[in-house]
């Protein structure tokens, strides 16, 4: 029984100094109180940077959970890009059809009701708009802001400062904080 309980000793001691370098393991030429503050030392070392590997994947853990978690809300808020954008033109369109249509032709008593409607239709659309987010972009008496507006042309007029816009060719929109479309803009410059 006794040579039973030695080779279990043996094999647990052989365990323990896996991956100790040879000459680090006791060889029997050194005391062995020397020999064990080594090992004790070495043992310090290992146990040192195991803890500093544990601490950088925690922390690599960590930032990729938080990028995860932010890909998923803006994945969420910002979902329907691409079909606001598209529907963007149908709104631009309904708008320049109201705009055509002269005022007497408002007026007429056959023609109210399709006026009537279309105006409805662009109430309700910029209604989903707001529900989703998608806001027109201020431009008109403002500074160019290359962020929100893109200037198409430059216009001369003396009475407004160099910068201003002052024509708005087609309306530009954000969807919650990321701009959805600039916002098409003429701006005034000093006559020549």
């Amino acid at each position: 029984m006794t040579d039973k309980k030695n080779e279990a000793v043996d094999s647990a001691a052989e365990k323990e100094m896996e991956g100790v370098p040879e000459h680090l393991r006791d060889g029997g030429d050194e005391p062995a109180e020397n020999g064990d503050a080594e090992r004790i030392a070495l043992l310090e070392e290992q146990l040192a940077a195991a803890k500093q590997d544990v601490l950088y994947a925690q922390a690599d853990t960590q930032n990729v959970r938080r990028r995860m978690e932010k890909e998923a809300v803006d994945a969420r808020a910002y979902a329907a890009t691409n079909f606001a954008r598209d529907i963007l033109s149908v709104s631009d369109n309904l708008t320049r059809a109201l705009d055509a249509i002269p005022a007497e032709l408002r007026e007429d008593e056959k023609m109210k009701p399709l006026v009537t409607g279309l105006e409805a239709t662009g109430r309700e659309l910029e209604s989903v708009f707001a529900k989703n987010g998608i806001t027109r972009i201020a431009a008109m008496g403002l500074p160019l802001d290359p962020n929100l507006h893109q200037a198409m042309v430059e216009i001369p007029n003396a009475e407004t400062e160099a910068g201003v816009i002052i024509a708005e060719m087609q309306a530009g929109y954000m969807i919650k904080d990321r701009l959805l479309r600039p916002a098409l803009v003429g701006v005034a410059k000093k006559p020549d």
